[in-house]
């Protein structure tokens, strides 16, 4: 078993940046990649950065690309997402997920945080 936790949303102005924090406690076994998801209003969770079990490999949507960077550390027991350029449509819930093998898509990761709120002004 494993519990995600997100820290670090909030508001922010458009074209500022902020970085989000997800702590896991307890050992993963079969979650080793690592992703962030999004949903906003009326919206499907859509797939944002994810992170393979080395820190090594990731993979990026391209509405974040160039924008976001995950990464990991403290023994692959913390993920990170730096988003720069933040615009008003990256306004969501973010949420933060793990699996066994990364996937490109919210649907392929089986455990999930709570998610914290990031809003962009314009």
């Amino acid at each position: 078993q494993v519990q995600l936790v997100e820290s670090g949303g909030g508001l922010v102005q458009a074209g500022g940046s902020l970085r989000l924090s997800c702590a896991a406690y307890g050992r993963t076994f079969t979650a080793d990649a690592m992703a962030w998801c999004r949903q906003a209003p009326v919206k499907e969770r859509e797939f944002v950065a994810a992170i393979g079990w080395s820190g090594g490999s990731t993979i990026y949507a391209d509405s974040v690309k160039g924008r976001f960077t995950i990464s990991r550390r403290n023994a692959q027991n913390t993920v990170y997402l730096q988003m720069n350029s933040l615009k008003p449509e990256d306004t969501a819930v973010y949420y933060c997920a793990a699996a066994q093998i990364i996937s490109v898509k919210a649907g392929g990761y089986d455990y999930w945080g709570q998610g914290t709120q990031v809003t962009v002004s314009s």
